[in-house]
């Protein structure tokens, strides 16, 4: 998936306009210089293009201020890991010193930078935007953040600059898992364990694992591609360059993986970070299975397993249809079975029902179980196809969509899991007009 980076100095609204792209609020805006400090990443969609966005801290010069230094350097990595860059600056401020400095350092990539020139609120603002242009860059867009004007704009512009997702070859296609979690998880050993033999260096100190390493995997009759992956800590955590830059690659794993084994460390049990990597793999609909490794090292009965796996499923309601796994990679206990459940997934995240199918089982549990009425409106849903993407997506017709709620898409949902295996695979849930 492509990636596109949101850079500038503090304070001219990149989290605004991160928020704008996303359709979220979950960068802090605030009217402070330098509030975002770490990189943010979220995900857009414009006219049937997705791409990842990064969120970047402000980029400032020649300063003793940490923060601000590693500001710097998030900006400097993002810009090497992006296919677009947005180059934010204020219309209220005008051309400033580091606006330049900013300017000399993208003049330097190859890649493509769109100028936005954001807090062009109202009319009277749009003869502020002129003098950006001698910054040097040929395509300028005035927008608002805030109220969102001059954002289509851009986001035509922009998705024309993204590069062409590349399609698995047919004879040549196999699945791809990406092994992820916490550093220190055992990821690495589990590879090794897989190849029986060294392929990854192995240490008790986390992050030993600081690039993505794919390698090919042929044997007993099952044929695959896994991704070892660096392992994420929370931001606050993640205290030099490298490590920013293995984060990111980590997540361009994920959105390029079909199956994300996540990997979780038995004596910790599931923990915050486990969940935002859980996150990640579920809004790209990749397939998800829970390996809970160390289990050799917990003291347990007939009922821990089980308890275990209860608590897992709490936390990451409401998608709980995913299998779960005690392993040892140290040991090689369960390795095989880990795999043959990762490929188990990848099947059903390929699957595809008939469309008479589909209308012969749902439509009469939908006329008992009928969508509840708005101020005296009933919902009448007469057809369901399932769309022809990569992941499961399935499209209801009726007569109001508009008015079919969460808690009846998950109902849909639940029925559809009930008579199909879609086990480990998010499944979304479109309402349209009939």
């Amino acid at each position: 998936m492509a990636v596109v980076a949101i850079v500038g100095r503090p304070n001219v609204g990149k989290s605004a306009l991160f928020n704008r792209l996303t359709g979220m609020r979950k960068a802090i805006v605030e009217d402070v210089e330098g509030v975002t400090r770490d990189r943010i990443y979220g995900k857009a969609d414009w006219n049937g293009k997705e791409f990842s966005l990064i969120d970047t801290g402000g980029y400032v010069k020649d300063t003793d201020d940490v923060f601000e230094k590693e500001i710097r350097e998030q900006v400097t990595l993002a810009i090497d890991e992006a296919d677009v860059i947005l180059f934010v600056v204020d219309a209220t401020a005008g051309i400033t010193p580091l606006d330049r400095e900013v300017a000399l350092l993208l003049h330097k990539t190859k890649k493509p930078v769109l100028l936005v020139v954001n807090k062009v609120d109202n009319t009277a603002r749009m003869d502020d935007v002129w003098e950006f242009y001698s910054l040097g860059f040929d395509e300028v867009f005035p927008v608002s953040a805030i109220n969102g004007s001059g954002t289509g704009e851009l986001l035509d512009a922009l998705v024309q600059k993204l590069p062409e997702e590349k399609e698995k070859n047919g004879e040549n296609e196999r699945p791809v898992f990406a092994v992820a979690g916490r550093p220190n998880a055992g990821k690495s050993t589990f590879i090794n364990s897989l190849f029986d033999e060294k392929r990854n260096i192995v240490t008790d100190i986390p992050g030993t694992t600081r690039d993505t390493v794919k390698w090919h995997f042929n044997k007993f009759g099952r044929d695959f591609e896994i991704i070892d992956t660096a392992g994420m800590r929370k931001k606050k955590s993640v205290d030099d360059k490298v490590e920013y830059y293995s984060v990111l690659r980590a997540i361009k794993a994920i959105e390029n993986a079909d199956v994300v084994l996540l990997m979780v460390d038995a004596t910790r049990g599931l923990e915050a970070q486990d969940l935002n990597i859980f996150e990640i793999a579920r809004k790209n609909n990749k397939g998800i299975v829970i390996l809970v490794n160390k289990w050799d090292l917990v003291e347990k009965d007939t009922h821990t397993a089980k308890i275990f796996e209860q608590a897992v499923k709490e936390r990451l309601a409401p998608f709980t249809d995913i299998p779960v796994l005690f392993i040892s990679a140290k040991e090689k206990k369960r390795i095989l079975k880990a795999i043959d459940e990762a490929l188990k997934v990848y099947e059903n995240r390929t699957r595809k029902i008939k469309t008479s199918e589909l209308n012969q089982v749902l439509l009469p549990i939908i006329k008992n179980n009928p969508p509840p009425s708005v101020k005296g409106k009933y919902v009448k849903i007469k057809y369901v196809t399932q769309l022809p993407t990569h992941a499961p997506k399935f499209a209801f017709f009726a007569n109001l969509p508009q008015y079919v709620k969460e808690p009846y898409k998950r109902f849909l949902e639940n029925k559809i899991r009930a008579h199909w295996d879609f086990s480990g695979v998010p499944i979304e849930i479109y309402l349209r007009k009939k």
